[in-house]
């Protein structure tokens, strides 16, 4: 399904009711909005966790506007500010109000320029392996660590070039280090066999967007409950990040959780990140 979101159609799937039966009346359940990853890619990683979710919320994933199925939209507004926007734009469009929204990775970079540019909008954040800003530096010790030198120096050169040849190699160096998990490589292949990818929106973040992205500031004006998850081996938004974030918000807001495992809680340990999710919605 797509929905009109300011100049663009974004795509997006659901899955779940928002009003159930429970006996001789109908009750409302929670909905739970999914920023997915990237960018470049689309909302596709999280049809397993949009079926478990589904079990006791309404669950919805869409595609940021340039990834997956969605309009790209004119270049120019390939920023952080938009995308945040489009979030807020998103759930009005739906009628959707106080929302939990989950970003993983760049989707956590749109949560927190949502949740700080429209901190009257949500109801509960999740931020899943992401930072407030982008230091690269930061990823060269775990990369080492998990991948050695060859994995460092194929991280330096896609993250200052992303061309398709740095690419391809950061792919077959870098990527398999982002999970700790046996099945990393199947895992891998399947999520990118079934994505809708756009080369585009990748070269444009990471040459134009990334280097000045810094969204600090944003973090104090965050005035909803916020969950914070980060990995023990993540190389790409390393713990580090995680705990600036946590830093940055109220402390009467924060709740941070460390677990044992890479990038994306979601995908490294996905039964334990439904469980806690559905905790934090209920607290």
């Amino acid at each position: 399904m797509k929905t009109r979101v300011d100049d663009v159609d974004l795509y997006f799937d659901v899955a779940g009711a928002k009003r159930v039966p429970d006996g001789p009346t109908m009750v409302e359940r929670p909905t739970i909005v999914l920023l997915h990853g990237g960018p470049g890619f689309d909302a596709s990683i999280w049809a397993n966790t949009m079926q478990t979710l589904s079990e006791w919320a309404q669950v919805i994933a869409y595609d940021h506007r340039g990834n997956g199925h969605s309009d790209a939209g004119p270049r120019e507004k390939w920023t952080m500010e938009q995308w945040g926007d489009d979030v807020a734009a998103f759930c009005d469009a739906l009628g959707i109000e106080k929302p939990v929204v989950v970003g993983s990775s760049f989707g956590g970079f749109v949560a927190l320029s949502y949740a700080g540019r429209h901190p009257d909008h949500p109801g509960k954040l999740v931020l899943d392996s992401t930072s407030a800003r982008l230091v690269i530096e930061r990823m060269f010790p775990v990369f080492e660590r998990l991948g050695g030198p060859a994995a460092v120096d194929a991280a330096k050169r896609f993250w200052t070039d992303p061309s398709p040849e740095n690419l391809a190699d950061y792919s077959q160096k870098c990527l398999p280090l982002y999970s700790r998990r046996s099945d990393a490589m199947q895992k891998m292949t399947e999520m990118v066999g079934r994505a809708v990818m756009n080369q585009d929106v990748l070269e444009h973040f990471i040459t134009k967007v990334q280097p000045t992205y810094d969204q600090i500031s944003l973090l104090g004006k965050i005035t909803c409950p916020t969950l914070v998850l980060s990995g023990d081996d993540d190389p790409v938004t390393p713990t580090a990040c995680s705990e600036e974030i946590v830093a940055g918000i109220d402390p009467k807001l924060v709740r941070f959780q460390r677990y044992p495992g890479g990038h994306a809680m979601f995908d490294e340990k996905p039964e334990e990140a439904c469980a806690l999710l559905r905790e934090f919605v209920g607290a």
